[in-house]
C-alpha cells in the first residue's frame, strides 16, 4: 500500500536520506525547506514520487500553507528540519546576543518540530508513525543546540501518549556524529572530526542512510509497539543500558 510522507528539512542530508528511502519503497514523499533550488533538484534527483513543499518549519503560516498541499492523511510525519545556528551567528554580544542564539536554536530544532506535528495531527493516519531527528548533543551537551534536542525528547513523551490512543507512535532517532551532511557548514576540523569518530565502537562516522534505515523500521508494521523513545544511532559513542 502506498503511503504519504512528509519530511521536513528533506533537501539535504539527513532528510534526504530518509525521503530516498520512502521513495524506493514506493511511497509518496513530500519534502519541505526553505530553499527552493535545493528542493527541486532532490525531487527531480529521487523521482517522480517526491514532491517539493518550499515551506519554512518555524513560520506557522507558512507550515499551513504547506500542509494544505498534501494529498489525503499523512501516515509518516518525520520532523528532521533543525541544525545547530550557532554556525550561523555572530558571537552573543550581550544577553541580547545571548537571547537570540538560545531562540534561533529553540526555534529551529523544538518549535519548528511542535509547530509541524500541531499542524499535521488531525491528518495523521491511525496507526500512523511521527519521528523526530534529536542529537547525541541532548545527552552530551551543546549549548543552546543540545538544550533543544532534550527539549524535543522531553516534549515526544507527551506527543506519545496523546496520539497512541490512535495508534500511532512518537519517536525520538538521535544520530551522533554523521557525515555527508551541511550541519557543520564545513568547518569541522579534521583533528575534530577524527576524535569523534575515536569515540565510537565501530570505528567509522555515520552516514544518512544510517538514519533514513532507522527511521523507516521506526515507520514499519515491526515497530506497532514502540513509543515514546529514543534511539541513539552513534557507532557507541554514547552508550546507553
Amino acid at each position: 500500500m502506498t503511503r504519504t510522507i512528509l519530511v521536513t528539512g528533506g533537501g539535504t542530508g539527513i532528510g534526504k536520506a530518509v525521503a530516498a528511502k520512502f521513495a524506493v519503497s514506493g511511497d509518496v514523499v513530500y519534502i519541505t525547506g526553505r530553499r527552493k533550488d535545493v528542493l527541486v533538484s532532490t525531487a527531480a534527483e529521487l523521482g517522480s514520487s517526491v514532491r517539493p513543499l518550499v515551506c519554512d518549519s518555524t513560520d506557522p503560516e507558512q507550515v499551513t500553507t504547506a500542509l494544505a498541499e498534501l494529498d489525503g492523511p499523512i501516515d509518516v510525519l518525520v520532523n528532521n528540519a533543525g541544525g545547530n545556528t550557532d554556525f550561523d551567528l555572530p558571537e552573543p554580544d550581550g544577553l541580547a546576543g545571548v537571547l537570540a542564539r538560545w531562540r534561533a536554536n529553540l526555534d529551529a530544532n523544538l518549535i519548528s518540530a511542535v509547530l509541524t506535528t500541531t499542524a499535521a495531527e488531525d491528518d495523521l493516519a491511525p496507526g500512523g508513525s511521527v519521528v523526530h531527528i534529536g542529537s547525541i548533543a541532548a545527552d552530551q551537551g551543546a549549548g543552546s543546540y543540545g538544550a533543544a534536542k532534550a527539549g524535543l525528547a522531553s516534549w515526544n513523551v507527551d506527543l506519545a501518549k496523546r496520539l497512541g490512543a490512535r495508534k500511532i507512535t512518537a519517536n525520538v532517532v538521535s544520530p551522533g556524529y554523521i557525515r555527508e551532511t551541511e550541519f557543520f557548514r564545513d568547518k569541522l576540523p579534521a583533528e575534530r572530526a577524527e576524535q569523534l569518530v575515536d569515540a565510537t565502537s565501530t570505528g567509522r562516522a555515520g552516514i544518512p542512510a544510517d538514519i533514513a534505515e532507522t527511521v523507516y523500521f521506526l515507520a514499519s508494521t515491526g515497530a506497532r509497539h514502540i513509543t515514546g523513545q529514543t534511539f541513539g544511532v552513534n557507532g557507541g559513542a554514547h552508550p546507553t543500558r
